[in-house]
C-alpha cells in the first residue's frame, strides 16, 4: 500500500474543515448554527476526506461525539484532529521520548488488512483478527487450488517437502534443491503456520464475548501478514510443473 500523501491529505482536510465550520445563519428569520458550505459541497468533500480520516483516525466514527444540533459536527472535529496529527506526528513521537519504528495495520499484507479493516476501524479487534485469518486461509486455498483441507492441515500439505501430486499442489519458497536452506524454509513455513492457527486463530474462536488490546491485536495481524507474504511470494508446484 502506498504512503499517504501528507500534503494532499492536509489540503483535503482543510477543505472539509472550512466547509463544515458552523456560523449563524445569514438568512433573515432563520436562527441557529449552520455549516459554511452547502450540503452537496460538504457531501462531495466528505467522500474523499472520510478515506483520509479512516487512515489517520481509524475509529473516528465511533469514538468522536456527534452534535445532533450541528450538522457535520463529527466530521469537523475528526478533520481538525487529523490535521493536528499529520502536522505534528514527528514532533509528538520525538517529544514523548519514544521514536521507535511503528507498525501500521494498513501497511500489512493486503490479504490481512482487507480481511480486518472494517471491524478494526470499529474497535472489534478479536473479530478483525479472526476475519484476517479466514481471508488468509481462503487466499491460500485459491493459490493451491484446494477446498478439501484448511488452516493447519492446508499449510502443512502446501509447504510439504513431498513432490506435488494430482490435486495436491505445493508452495515453494525457493526453487526446490537438495540443500538445508530449502528444507529449512519449507519446514519453517509449516511450523510457523501451525503456530499462527493453533496459537492465534483457534483460541479466538472461543473468545466471542471478549476483546483484546489494540496492540496485541496488531501483533497478531503482523504474524498473519508474515505468513501471507510467504504464501503470496511462493511459487506453486503442481504435478509435473512449477509456476
Amino acid at each position: 500500500m502506498n504512503e499517504l500523501n501528507i500534503e494532499w491529505a492536509l489540503k483535503e482536510l482543510e477543505n472539509l474543515i472550512h466547509l463544515t465550520a458552523s456560523g449563524a445563519s445569514e438568512t433573515p428569520g432563520v436562527i441557529g448554527l449552520f455549516p459554511r458550505g452547502s450540503e452537496s459541497d460538504i457531501a462531495a468533500q466528505a467522500q474523499v476526506a472520510e478515506q483520509i480520516l479512516d487512515r489517520v483516525l481509524p475509529r473516528w466514527r465511533t469514538e468522536l461525539p456527534d452534535d445532533p444540533y450541528i450538522a457535520w459536527s463529527r466530521h469537523h472535529e475528526a478533520a481538525t484532529r487529523a490535521r493536528a496529527q499529520l502536522n505534528r506526528a514527528e514532533e509528538i513521537r520525538q517529544n514523548l521520548g519514544d521514536d521507535a519504528p511503528q507498525i501500521s495495520a494498513a501497511k500489512l499484507h493486503p490479504w490481512i488488512w482487507s480481511g480486518a479493516r472494517s471491524l478494526w476501524q470499529s474497535g472489534h479487534f478479536v473479530q478483525a483478527v479472526r476475519n484476517a485469518a479466514t481471508k488468509l486461509n481462503a487466499e491460500t486455498q485459491n493459490r493451491v487450488g484446494r477446498r478439501d483441507v484448511s488452516e493447519t492441515d492446508l499449510f502443512k500439505q502446501s509447504f510439504s517437502l513431498d513432490e506435488a501430486k494430482p490435486g495436491k499442489s505445493r508452495l515453494r519458497r525457493m526453487t526446490p534443491e537438495d540443500s538445508d536452506t530449502y528444507r529449512s524454509l519449507q519446514r519453517g513455513a509449516m511450523a510457523f503456520a501451525e503456530g499462527v492457527f493453533v496459537g492465534i486463530r483457534n483460541p479466538l474462536s472461543h473468545e466471542v464475548d471478549q476483546e483484546m488490546p489494540e496492540q496485541v491485536a496488531l501483533e497478531h495481524l503482523a504474524a498473519l501478514s508474515v505468513l501471507a507474504r510467504w504464501v503470496d511470494e511462493s511459487t506453486v508446484e503442481r504435478a509435473g510443473e512449477l509456476s
